[in-house]
């Protein structure tokens, strides 16, 4: 089968070996897998000399799944999430735990961004927004987008900006967030939709020393609110911003409780839901939930499509042209 690595820097298409079937997993027939720039484009300017393979969110059809596995069957439509299991790969071997069912209704291309949805998921449970508070989003790539609109099906105010106005007007199709092309525009809704008291959380979905701007958002929040960093960001700021508030600053590690942990993904051991309520696959769920009643839509996110023999061309645009690009799938 073949699969997209990064090698000196460089991305490739190589043959490997089809993985073999063990318990607990499943096997998938990738149909799009969606490329996360930030983190994928940081493991391309790392690379070495041993290839590595690109991507961790995708979805396909389920063609052999193990025993163990009670509720997916062979044929049905399915989405993944979480290196090293899933990748940029013709076919993918998943444990149960990091593995999704997907409603027939339900598009596989916007199903392929369960492992982002995912995440945006768990930085706004990070955050402990709850419903009729307000947030501010940092940040519309497609995470930051995924993260507004989850917020807005949630009934939390959403405030969103982002230096690139094609990703405000895709944000726009959303009615009722308002989105911000300059900090004073933030600051100018921050004080109409809170009535000058301050935002409950700000979310930095952005990557990048941003040292100013992690200082600015400790004026935009409430006394005692919360800064989430959900991007590749460097966490630097004054400490003096941070006591005027009290504000608790978090990081929002992933999809959730279970990542990196090889008893809960490789052994499927999952976590009792009376001590974890929310694991990175039950995250991963939500996301499909969302997308199958209609709750959320990824589908202009997705601004670029190619085939997996043109996938170098997507990172390519990445670096010479962000802001024409939102979301990309890679299709099989």
């Amino acid at each position: 089968m073949k699969s997209v690595v990064t090698h000196e820097q460089q991305v490739k298409i190589i043959e490997s070996e089809k993985p073999l079937m063990k318990p607990n997993h499943v096997l998938m027939k990738t149909s799009y897998s969606m490329v996360s720039p930030g983190t994928e484009l940081s493991i391309i300017h790392r690379s070495g000399g041993t290839p590595s393979k690109l991507g961790y969110s995708a979805a396909g059809i389920a063609v052999e799944v193990a025993g163990e596995v009670t509720d997916i069957r062979v044929g049905q439509q399915v989405a993944c999430y979480g290196a090293p299991y899933v990748n940029h790969s013709e076919y993918l071997l998943v444990p149960k735990h990091l593995i999704a069912p997907v409603p027939d209704h339900v598009s596989l291309k916007e199903a392929s961004a369960a492992g982002l949805g995912a995440i945006a998921i768990h930085g706004l449970r990070q955050s402990g927004l709850v419903f009729g508070e307000c947030a501010v989003v940092i940040g519309l790539g497609v995470i930051g987008q995924l993260v507004a609109r989850i917020a807005h099906a949630a009934a939390i105010k959403v405030i969103a900006i982002d230096l690139y106005e094609e990703r405000r007007k895709t944000l726009q199709e959303v009615a009722g967030i308002t989105v911000c092309a300059t900090f004073e525009e933030v600051e100018e809704a921050i004080g109409s939709v809170t009535g000058h008291i301050g935002a409950d959380a700000v979310l930095h979905c952005a990557s990048g020393a941003q040292k100013e701007l992690l200082d600015r958002s400790f004026d935009w929040i409430r006394d005692r609110g919360k800064i989430v960093i959900v991007g590749d960001m460097v966490m630097e700021f004054s400490r003096g911003q941070m006591f005027k508030k009290e504000a608790d600053v978090v990081i929002s590690r992933a999809g959730g409780p279970g990542r990196y942990d090889p008893e809960y993904e490789r052994e499927g051991r999952d976590y009792p839901i009376g001590f974890v309520r929310w694991t990175e696959g039950r995250n991963m769920k939500e996301y499909i939930r969302l997308l199958s009643e209609g709750r959320i839509s990824a589908g202009s996110l997705i601004t670029t499509q190619v085939p997996l023999s043109h996938a170098a061309d997507i990172y390519r645009d990445y670096t010479s042209r962000p802001d024409q690009i939102l979301g990309a799938v890679i299709s099989y």
